[in-house]
């Protein structure tokens, strides 16, 4: 005969376990659920995109950093004036000195004396009456103390302008930095996300483009016939062939787009200003048909790329991060401007 015993039931920290583990098993993606890894075209284009959107925050943190530079060395300068002019304003003391001395020896200092020597003599000025009992010599000492002191106060707040807004351009140079590095930081881990086959091949891919599209031969050199100034200019250009890309950079070792078009002008001795902005306002607008080799060529915008033509539809430029200085099909990149210097 069986046996009616009921079954005895689960403990509560049995059914704790098979709550914990039935709610892991519904949260647990499932293959439908997982996002597909993007291809290796997809990450190639996310990428260009990322590096494309990193070159305008870097022409800013370009134009800050001159700008930083700038107002640095013009504090520097105001600071050397305060200097100076503390010197001036102690020489002065240095000569009351004497003075003081003499008329303590003749019965006492007199008046007009102790209180230079023990306040600022701005309020002693101001009482007329007291300058009858003050030598010529005194007043003449007072007077351009007075002068001094008032300099100085000035030019002391000319420093701190000046300094107050090198530290904010120091600030803004920060973000930009931020900025910039976070765009290169997403690419990279773009890059990352690939197999060492997905790497290779769009490394592989890259590499035939790149010679589709012209050259980054360190050994090339220029044959066209540009003269003077404009040919010294892209000999230098093409001297840099091969270097890396690096955002910031005016040379020697690596370079960024407008870094390498004022580095290129300035060898040829014209001196030009340090972003693509300032270096399209600053140029002489040329057509497209009207072309030379030299000129200053303008991508996509007036504010994002540039580089310089050396005739026959092309172009030599200093590309993106992981890139080195090339030559390039002039329209290779949507045209928009030329200039030039």
């Amino acid at each position: 005969m069986g046996s009616h015993r009921r079954p005895k039931p689960p403990s509560r920290s049995r059914l704790a376990v098979l709550a914990a583990t039935a709610g892991t098993v519904s949260l647990l993606p499932t293959q439908s659920q997982a996002a597909p890894k993007p291809s290796v075209d997809e990450v190639r284009q996310q990428v260009e995109e990322l590096y494309e959107e990193a070159e305008t925050p870097t022409e800013e943190y370009n134009a800050t950093l001159a700008k930083k530079t700038k107002l640095q060395k013009a504090a520097n300068r105001t600071q050397e004036r305060v200097a100076d002019q503390q010197a001036e304003i102690n020489e002065i003391r240095d000569k009351m000195g004497p003075v003081a001395a003499a008329q303590y020896r003749s019965g006492g200092l007199d008046s007009s004396v102790q209180l230079f020597l023990s306040a600022d003599p701005d309020n002693y000025l101001d009482k007329a009456q007291t300058l009858d009992r003050m030598s010529s010599r005194q007043v003449a000492l007072l007077h351009s103390l007075e002068s001094k002191q008032r300099e100085l106060t000035q030019t002391r707040a000319e420093a701190l302008e000046k300094l107050t807004a090198a530290e904010k351009a120091r600030k803004r140079l920060s973000g930009k930095k931020q900025e910039i590095q976070g765009k290169l930081g997403k690419a990279q881990k773009l890059l990352n996300s690939l197999t060492a086959d997905q790497r290779a091949r769009l490394k592989a891919d890259e590499a035939k483009a790149d010679k589709a599209a012209g050259t980054s031969d360190s050994s090339a050199s220029y044959k066209g016939s540009a003269s003077g100034r404009a040919r010294s200019t892209i000999e230098f250009a093409y001297a840099q062939l091969g270097k890396p890309y690096e955002w910031g950079s005016t040379g020697p070792n690596s370079f960024d787009c407008s870094g390498l078009t004022g580095a290129a002008w300035r060898a040829a001795g014209v001196s030009l200003p340090r972003t693509v902005n300032e270096q399209y306002s600053a140029g002489r607008k040329v057509a497209k048909s009207d072309l030379q080799p030299g000129d200053i060529i303008y991508w996509y915008n007036d504010t994002q790329h540039n580089g310089l033509y050396i005739g026959d539809g092309k172009a030599i430029h200093a590309p993106r991060t992981g890139k080195n200085v090339e030559v390039t099909p002039l329209d290779s990149m949507p045209f928009f401007a030329a200039s030039r210097p």
